[in-house]
């Protein structure tokens, strides 16, 4: 799977999860900021990956990559704090798993045999995150 899919499915798992809106992330295997926006209300997710110039959005769980061509399949499972995602991306031919902590998303790519984190950029503070690393400036 390509590092700008998993962003977009660690900002859409986040807005999905939680309702809340991401301005941005900050992937910490490429140690930087990743100009990603979405949104996700009753189940329509919207957003825009600045970096590629790329919307993606649909009706969950089928998400559309306008840019890659390609469709993300992404279920929210369980309730309350114990709520994760589970899907497919038919682009790669991957299957992933994210959750949901702290404000930190974690996506397994199960091609790649990996966890990927991200911190999520809070949309009204434009330079802080929901949760801020010791070793990372706030």
């Amino acid at each position: 799977m390509q590092s700008h899919t998993r962003s977009l499915i660690a900002a859409a798992t986040f807005a999905a999860i939680t309702g809340r809106k991401v301005a941005g992330l900050y992937d910490h295997t490429l140690g930087r900021d990743r100009r990603i926006a979405a949104e996700c209300r009753e189940g329509r997710l919207q957003g825009r990956d600045g970096d590629r110039g790329a919307r993606f959005g649909g009706t969950l769980p089928e998400i559309f990559d306008a840019t890659d061509k390609a469709f993300i399949s992404l279920e929210i499972e369980g309730e309350g704090d114990a709520r994760s995602a589970r899907g497919y991306d038919r682009g790669s031919s991957t299957f992933f798993t994210a959750q949901v902590r702290d404000g930190v998303v974690q996506v397994y790519d199960h091609t790649a045999n990996a966890w990927f984190a991200y911190d999520v950029q809070d949309p009204d503070a434009a330079s802080s995150y929901l949760r801020v690393d010791a070793d990372r400036p706030a």
